[in-house]
C-alpha cells in the first residue's frame, strides 16, 4: 500500500472513532422536553432512593419497570410507575428523574418518600374505658405508618362508636403534628367531644287508627312494637333504654311492621319518618304509617308432608279458618316454640327439612296459604368434636353429651347437651354452643363443641374477728379431682396433681386457736365407676367449741352495774383469753355416705338420692343446749327427690329446680318401752344430769323439707331481667312427743350463714331484713318454717366472672311448734343486693333489706329494720 493511502486508511478509522465517541457521549441530568415528540430508549438502570428498611428490588418492582424493555422518554409506562406508587399507599412523595443518557440508553431514578408512622395516640375528651373501647375499633397502632384514608376510616368508626353509644352530636376532629423527637413519625391527637348524650323525649306516630299509641309505645308492664327506644320523662319507662341511636331507630321501625303484621295487617308499611334534636339532651322522632287492610286466614293446605300426617301438622300449627293472619304467632308455630313443627322434623333427624308458608289465593280479606315442606333424608351425627378442652379426660366430656356419632340428628338432644356441659362448671356457659356443619352430599352432620376452658378450683384463706378473737379458715376446693390418679391408676395421667376425670374433693379448716376448730374431708362424683350418671359422695367432720367460764360473766355483770350505778364509764372486759375454760365444751364427730341416680321417668331431669348419715355430739357443762351433758347419736337416712333444668349454674335465666326430701331416724322410742314423759323432766332432780344422757343418747326424728325455684326471663337476649321465685317449707316432727329432737332444729333469720346459732345442732335458713336467728332465738328452737321469694335480677358481667344485680320482697316465719305451724303468718321484708361470682373464691355478695314486721332482736321484740347481709357461697 502506497504512503498515501495509508494516511487516507489512519483518517478514515479516526473519523469513525471520533463519530462512535460522539454517539456514545454521556448526558447527565438531561433535559427532557414534553413539548416535542417522544423519543424510545432502551432502560438500562434503576436506582431508588429516600427509603430505608428495604431492598431496592423490592421496592423497584412495585414500579413494573424492567431492564432493558424500550421505553419512550416522556412517555406513559413512567407515568404509570408512578400511579403504580401512589396506589401502593406508603409512600408521601413519588418522582422519576432520568440520570444519564448514554447513546439510546437510559438510567433512571426513583425519588421515594415514605408517609409517617406513628410514635403516640393522645385521646382527648374520654375516659380511661372509652379510650380502650375506641382504640380497639378504629384499628390505628402505635409503629404503623399513616395515609389519609387511614385517618378518614378511623375518624369515621370514632362517630360511628359514638353513635351506637347515644352520642349522635358527637365530634370527633384527628389532628397529626411531627415527633420532633423521631424522624418521619408522627402524634396522633384524637380529640373527641361527645356533646350530650341523646334520649328521646317524644315519639310522634300518624296514621295509626287500629293499633293504639300505647300498643306502639308499650306500657311499663307490657311491651310494645317500639322494644329499643321509648320516652324519656315518664315514669312506665324507668326500666327501659330511653337511648337513641341510628341502628336503635332502624330496627324499631322493622318491629313497627311486625307488630302489625301480628294484627294481620300485612300491607302495613312507613310512608315517611324522620329525626330531629329537641334540645341538647333529646331527639323527636316522627314515623308515618300505612295500615293497609286486615286480613284473615280462610284456608290451610299441606304439601310434601309424609312423615307426619296433615290432621298432626295441623294441630301442631293452631291456626284455623277465621284467625287473624298473625304472621309472628305463625313463625312461632312453625320453628321456634319447643312444640313447633319444625322441631318434630328437627327432633326425628330431619335436619335438611324447610318449610316455606305460600299465600296462593288472596280472595277480599282472607287469604289461602299453602305450606310447602321439603322433608329431605334422615341426617346421622358423622363427626363430633370436642375443641377447647385441655384439662378434663375426654371421655369425661363425652359421656355428658348426647349427640354422638352415628345417632339421628336432634335439635332437643342437641340443647340438652349444651345445658350438661355449662352446668358441669369447667367451660364458660356463656360460650358453649354448637357448630352444626351439615354434609348435603352424603346426609350426615358434624357437631363442633367449642369450649372455653375455665378454672373452677377453689382457695379459700381468710382472716377473721369474732367473739373470740381472730378466726382464721384455710380451705382448697378442687372440682376436676381424680382418685384414680391419686393413686396413679390411670394411665392418661401425666401430671402431677391428680385431676382429670372431674371429681370434687373438698378440705377445710376453720379455728381461732383453743375456742373454736373444725375439720371436715369430702368426696363426690356424679359418675362412680365412670360409665353410669351414679352420684357418690363420702364425707367426714371434726368440730370442737369451748365456753368462757362463769367469772367472765359474773365480772361482766359487776362492771355494768357499777358503770350504771356510779357512771364510771366504758369498760373493757373483753379479754376472753383469760377466762378460757377446757371444762366447757361440745365435740361433733360425723360421717356420711350418699348414693344418687339420674332418672329417666318422669324425664331425665330428675334424679334420686339416698344418703346415710351418723352424728354424735359430745357436751361437757354446754349451758346453751337443751343437752348440757353426755353424748348423743344420731343415724339417719335422707331420701331425696330433685329436678334441675336451668339453663346455666351461676345465672339461669330459664328452668326449674325442685327438691323433696325426707330424713328420717330408727323410732328408738318405739323399741326401748322407756317412760319419757318422766324422764328427765324435773331440771332440779339430783339425777336430772343422767335422764338427760339416757333421754338424748339415740337422736330421733322425721324432717320434711321442700324446696323449688323457678327462673323465668323476661325478654330475649343474653342480658335480660330474669323473675326468680322460690318456695320452701320445713318440717320436724318426732315419733314420740317427749322425746322431741333437740338436734336438727331451723335456724331462722339474716343472711342464712350460720351466724350465731350451734351450727352443729341447727339448719340455717336466711330472711333477709331480721337480724341472724332472730325469728328462732334461744328457747325457740324451730322446728316448722317457711320462706318465700320474689327476686328480679339483671347481669352486669357474664363470664367466668359474673356479677349480677337483685331487687327481692320476701316473707317466711318459723315455729317451735309443728302444729302452729300457719304458712300466711309471715314476716315481711325487701331489699336490693349485688352477686360477684369469682372463678377462685366462688359466690359471694351482699343485701340491703328492710324488715316491716317485728322480730326477736338485741332489746326484745322490734321491727326488723334495715340490715346488711353478706353472702357468701351459692344459695339454694
Amino acid at each position: 500500500m502506497s504512503k498515501i493511502n495509508k494516511i487516507l486508511l489512519l483518517l478514515a478509522v479516526a473519523m469513525s472513532l471520533s463519530l462512535q465517541a460522539n454517539a456514545q457521549e454521556k448526558i447527565v441530568n438531561p433535559t427532557i422536553s414534553y413539548a416535542g415528540n417522544p423519543q424510545i430508549y432502551k432502560l438500562a438502570g434503576l436506582a431508588v432512593s429516600g427509603v430505608e428498611g428495604y431492598e431496592d428490588y423490592i421496592l423497584t418492582g412495585i414500579s413494573g419497570l424492567s431492564i432493558g424493555q424500550d421505553l419512550e422518554i416522556p412517555g406513559i409506562a413512567i407515568t404509570d410507575a408512578v400511579k403504580r406508587y401512589w396506589k401502593h399507599g406508603l409512600f408521601s412523595d413519588v418522582s422519576i428523574s432520568v440520570d444519564s443518557l448514554v447513546g439510546n440508553k437510559a438510567y433512571l431514578h426513583i425519588h421515594l418518600q415514605t408517609r409517617p408512622r406513628i410514635s403516640t395516640i393522645n385521646y382527648l375528651g374520654l375516659k380511661k374505658s372509652e379510650r380502650n373501647d375506641l382504640d380497639q375499633k378504629i384499628g390505628l397502632l402505635k409503629g404503623g405508618q399513616i395515609t389519609p384514608n387511614m385517618i378518614d376510616r378511623a375518624q369515621y368508626l370514632a362517630k360511628k362508636y359514638f353513635d351506637d353509644k347515644g352520642y349522635k352530636d358527637a365530634e370527633v376532629n384527628i389532628r397529626q403534628r411531627d415527633d420532633v423527637t423521631a424522624k418521619n413519625q408522627v402524634i396522633l391527637d384524637i380529640d373527641v367531644d361527645k356533646k350530650e348524650k341523646k334520649k328521646v323525649r317524644q315519639i310522634f306516630i300518624e296514621g295509626n287508627e287500629q293499633i293504639s299509641d300505647q300498643k306502639i309505645k308499650g306500657s311499663m308492664f307490657k311491651k310494645g312494637a317500639f322494644a329499643k327506644i321509648h320516652e324519656a320523662g315518664k315514669f312506665k319507662n324507668f326500666f327501659k333504654a330511653k337511648k337513641f341511636t341510628p341502628e336503635r331507630w332502624e330496627e324499631d321501625k322493622k318491629n313497627l311492621i311486625k307488630k302489625y303484621n301480628e294484627y294481620g295487617y300485612r300491607d302495613a308499611t312507613i310512608l315517611e319518618d324522620s329525626v330531629w334534636n329537641a334540645d341538647e339532651k333529646h331527639v323527636n322522632v316522627y314515623v308515618k304509617v300505612d295500615e293497609g287492610k286486615k286480613y284473615y286466614i280462610r284456608n290451610i293446605t299441606w304439601v310434601g308432608n309424609t312423615v307426619y300426617s296433615t290432621d298432626y301438622l295441623s294441630r301442631l300449627l293452631d291456626m284455623h279458618k277465621g284467625d287473624v293472619y298473625n304472621q309472628k304467632y305463625m313463625n312461632k308455630r312453625l320453628s321456634e316454640d319447643d312444640d313447633a313443627v319444625g322441631n318434630a322434623y328437627w327432633n326425628s333427624g330431619y335436619l335438611f327439612y324447610n318449610l316455606q308458608p305460600t299465600e296462593v289465593n288472596i280472595v277480599g280479606d282472607s287469604i289461602d296459604l299453602e305450606m310447602r315442606i321439603f322433608e329431605g333424608q334422615q341426617a346421622h351425627l358423622n363427626h363430633v368434636r370436642i375443641n377447647g378442652n385441655d384439662r378434663l379426660y375426654e371421655n369425661v366430656v363425652r359421656r355428658e353429651l348426647r349427640t354422638k356419632p352415628g345417632d339421628l340428628f336432634s335439635k332437643d338432644a342437641l340443647q340438652r347437651t349444651a345445658r350438661e356441659l355449662a352446668s358441669m362448671g369447667h367451660f364458660d356457659p356463656e360460650a358453649v354452643n354448637p357448630d352444626v356443619k351439615p354434609n348435603f352430599e352424603d346426609g350426615t352432620v358434624d357437631i363442633n363443641w367449642n369450649l372455653k376452658q375455665k378454672s373452677n378450683d377453689q382457695i379459700e384463706f381468710s382472716l377473721g374477728w369474732g367473739q373470740t378473737g381472730v378466726i382464721g379458715r384455710v380451705g382448697l376446693k378442687l372440682n376436676n379431682f381424680s382418685m384414680a390418679n391419686l393413686f396413679r391408676k390411670n394411665k392418661e395421667h401425666r401430671g402431677i396433681l391428680p385431676i382429670g376425670d372431674g371429681e370434687t374433693m373438698s378440705i377445710s379448716a376453720q379455728t381461732n386457736g383453743r375456742y373454736y376448730q373444725s375439720y371436715s374431708l369430702q368426696y363426690a362424683t356424679n359418675w362412680f365407676g365412670g360409665k353410669r350418671p351414679i352420684q357418690f359422695t363420702v364425707g367426714t367432720y371434726f368440730s370442737k367449741q369451748t365456753d368462757v367460764s362463769g367469772n367472765y360473766y359474773n365480772r361482766g355483770y359487776m362492771n355494768n352495774y357499777y358503770n350504771y350505778m356510779y357512771g364510771l364509764g366504758n369498760y373493757n372486759y373483753n379479754d376472753y383469753e383469760n377466762y378460757y375454760d377446757p371444762d366447757k365444751y361440745v365435740q361433733l364427730l360425723g360421717i356420711n355416705i350418699g348414693w344418687g341416680k339420674r332418672l329417666r321417668w318422669p324425664d331425665d331431669y330428675f334424679t334420686l338420692s339416698l344418703q346415710l348419715a351418723y352424728q354424735r355430739y359430745m357436751l361437757k357443762n354446754w349451758r346453751y343446749f337443751i343437752m348440757t351433758n353426755g353424748s348423743a347419736n344420731n343415724l339417719n337416712l335422707s331420701i331425696a327427690l330433685n329436678r334441675s333444668s336451668t339453663d346455666n349454674q351461676l345465672f339461669p335465666r330459664r328452668g326449674s329446680e325442685f327438691s323433696a326430701s325426707l330424713t328420717i331416724t330408727p323410732p328408738w322410742s318405739l323399741w326401748d318401752k322407756k317412760d319419757y314423759k318422766n324422764l328427765a323432766a324435773d331440771p332440779f332432780s339430783p339425777t336430772y344430769q343422767e335422764e338427760q344422757k339416757e333421754k338424748y343418747r339415740w337422736v330421733e326424728y322425721h324432717k320434711w323439707k321442700f324446696k323449688a325455684r323457678t327462673f323465668t326471663a323476661l325478654s330475649s337476649g343474653t342480658k335480660c331481667f330474669v323473675l326468680m321465685t322460690r318456695v320452701e317449707l320445713g318440717l320436724l316432727g318426732s315419733f314420740n312427743k317427749n322425746k322431741k329432737s333437740p338436734f336438727e332444729t331451723y335456724y331462722m333469720g339474716g343472711d342464712g350463714m350460720s351466724g350465731y346459732s350451734n351450727g352443729y345442732a341447727e339448719e340455717t335458713i336466711g330472711l333477709r331484713g331480721y337480724d341472724n336467728g332472730s325469728l328462732t332465738p334461744r328457747g325457740f328452737e324451730g322446728y316448722a318454717y317457711d320462706r318465700f321469694t320474689l327476686e328480679l335480677r339483671y347481669p352486669f358481667l357474664l363470664g367466668n366472672t359474673t356479677i349480677y344485680g337483685l331487687g327481692f320482697v320476701e316473707a317466711g316465719n318459723a315455729w317451735n311448734d309443728t302444729k302452729k305451724f300457719n304458712p300466711f303468718e309471715m314476716k315481711r321484708s325487701a331489699g336490693l343486693g349485688i352477686r360477684i361470682f369469682l372463678p377462685m373464691v366462688g359466690m359471694m355478695g351482699i343485701d340491703w333489706a328492710y324488715g316491716f314486721d317485728k322480730a326477736y332482736g338485741s332489746h326484745g321484740l322490734e321491727k326488723g329494720g334495715s340490715q346488711f347481709h353478706f353472702i357468701l357461697g351459692q344459695e339454694f
